[in-house]
């Protein structure tokens, strides 16, 4: 099993409830039991993430890969789940969090059998869905969502500090979660925008001199000659810069042109 594939099973199972109910659109009430079970009929297998609701089971398979014969696998799986929870009824999901376009079948229907599964590809569903949750392992996994047509950049420092936020500034736990953003950031070729996020994130803006001599000064001019010598100095991006000292891109741009044209 690759690093990929242990960090998203972590993930999943620590959320497994808020995922279930805000990705995958499942109405669930009352407490919910982690079902923690081998399936050995035919092999030793270990399902991803089986969990009791009421007279309802969910089971959630995470695939970083296509496989080939993913509806046979999780046919196994259903009759596996029903031999031990015959009186409930069984829902079954597979959350593809793969680099390569989803190719896996999702229904069996030959012979005399009608079986089918829903496969829930992670690049469809909105960054902003995880990014401001609650849980950092959800915030974590937004890294393989869609990001539409934002900044790359934007979006993984915005991660970041959020990741930064709900661990508290504990920076055991802040590098915990940062390892497995970096391991899943590969899917999405993400790997150089999450070293420069982490890079900036060393350095708080907020404590340096050039942002509080421009928060004390009260001036907007001020305020730009902050961003711009931060820019130049810390290695800012533009963007970055903007969001932190809350200011208007197309003005600081303005004003960097009028400084150019002085000089």
């Amino acid at each position: 099993m690759g690093d990929k594939d242990i960090v998203s099973k972590e993930i999943i199972k620590e959320i497994g409830r808020d995922i279930s109910m805000h990705i995958l659109g499942i109405d669930i009430e009352g407490e919910v039991t982690l079902v923690d079970k081998e399936w050995t009929r035919v092999e030793k297998r270990d399902s991803d993430i089986v969990f009791k609701n009421k007279n309802r089971i969910f089971h959630i398979e995470i695939q970083n890969d296509n496989h080939k014969d993913m509806e046979l696998r999780m046919l196994r799986y259903y009759s596996d789940i029903l031999f031990e929870y015959k009186e409930c009824s069984v829902e079954q999901y597979v959350l593809y969090i793969g680099k390569k376009q989803c190719t896996m079948e999702n229904e069996i229907l030959r012979d005399k059998i009608s079986y089918k599964y829903d496969i829930i590809d992670v690049r469809d569903i909105a960054c902003e869905d995880l990014l401001y949750h609650s849980n950092p392992s959800a915030v974590a996994l937004s890294i393989l969502c869609d990001f539409k047509d934002k900044d790359k950049q934007v979006v993984v420092n915005t991660i970041l500090r959020r990741i930064k936020e709900l661990t508290k500034d504990d920076e055991r736990e802040y590098r915990n979660y940062l390892k497995k953003i970096n391991i899943l950031s590969t899917n999405r070729d993400l790997e150089q925008e999450v070293e420069q996020g982490a890079k900036m994130l060393t350095v708080d803006i907020e404590k340096t001199p050039f942002y509080r001599m421009g928060v004390e000064n009260g001036r907007k001019e001020a305020i730009f000659d902050s961003a711009i010598t931060m820019m130049e100095q810390l290695n800012h991006s533009i963007d970055e810069i903007v969001k932190v000292l809350n200011i208007k891109k197309e003005e600081l741009l303005e004003y960097m042109k009028q400084k150019k044209e002085e000089k």
